[in-house]
């Protein structure tokens, strides 16, 4: 099974990918819900535990779902 960081790194990197064209869901404590979205055009960097947002740091273990032009490409339970 692919983790999330496997999955926007390829988004990111790939070839034939806009990036921008990323929708990643996460668990966000306090938001509505406890989950929050985010749009790969917010994403500053991919680091090795985490991606750098432009307002926030966020784990890999929190994304629950990463969505690609309205395809679901990554989805796993959310934890709470």
């Amino acid at each position: 099974m692919f983790n999330p960081r496997v999955v926007l790194n390829k988004l990111k990197w790939c070839e034939g990918f806009v990036f921008d064209d990323v929708e990643i869901w996460y668990v966000h404590r306090g938001a509505i819900g406890d989950k929050m979205t985010i749009s790969g055009c917010d994403i500053v960097d991919l680091q090795r535990s985490f991606m750098k947002t432009v307002s926030a740091m966020v784990p890999y273990h929190r994304v629950f779902k990463i969505v690609y032009q309205g395809d679901v490409v990554f989805e796993r339970n959310p934890k709470k």
